[in-house]
């Protein structure tokens, strides 16, 4: 079996029964003229751990490990918006409105899409979530008990908002999780390194950390 060398302690793992799940990794939140540019954030910080993000999946594919892809996005219709998320803050563009790569967050958009880098390949899951948490409103639950997925390593986008919501939801149902350190990115970098904290703080009380290279490692892949 075997073992990534993580905070708090070692990870160990069934290849068959893990998943690796790649959290909104989409133009939107990564590309200028998108979501996340339109809040006002630096999108080039999301962007940096792309590479990273994608060596990561492709050892995975080579250990066998399930590869799960996530976006968030909704409706052409928004139904599956709720009028506060919509409304809240004080963006230059709203979700459902048009920017540069189509209307913000709307499913089939070309700015809903993921990076050409990290786009899935046959055999991959790819999961629309109209909230920030990857079980509300999907089959994701449904997917991983029909694979017998009790393992699951974390990576994208942003550490603190659906990357940690996710986690906290997968912890709740029994799930075994380790977030990849470097395969993960917020546009505040005081908020990743606090939620890191949080993780794994008291023993692993939502789950483990590790860099990339630990896990690469212990795929037999290079760092």
């Amino acid at each position: 079996m075997p073992v990534i060398r993580a905070t708090p302690y070692d990870y160990a793992f069934e290849p068959a029964r893990t998943a690796v799940v790649m959290i909104d990794m989409q133009r939107d939140f990564i590309e200028p003229g998108g979501f996340g540019a339109a809040l006002g954030n630096d999108v080039s910080r999301l962007a940096a751990i792309v590479p990273t993000a994608a060596r990561l999946l492709d050892a995975c594919r080579r250990a066998g490990i399930a590869v799960i892809h996530t976006k968030e996005c909704h409706r052409p219709d928004l139904a599956d918006c709720p009028p506060a998320k919509r409304a809240r803050g004080n963006p230059s563009l709203r979700i459902g409105e048009a920017g540069s790569m189509g209307r913000l967050l709307v499913d089939g958009e070309p700015g809903s899409d993921f990076v050409p880098e990290l786009a899935p390949r046959d055999g991959d899951i790819v999961v629309a979530k109209p909230g920030k948490g990857a079980f509300y409103g999907t089959a994701l639950g449904e997917i991983l008990r029909l694979r017998g997925i009790t393992h699951l390593l974390f990576g994208g986008v942003t550490t603190e908002v659906c990357v940690q919501t996710t986690m906290r939801e997968a912890n709740d149902r029994g799930y075994e999780c380790l977030l990849v350190e470097d395969a993960t990115e917020s546009y505040f970098p005081a908020f990743k390194t606090a939620t890191i904290a949080m993780i794994r703080a008291q023993g692993g009380i939502v789950g483990w950390t590790a860099g990339s290279g630990a896990v690469l490692s212990a795929l037999g892949a290079e760092p």
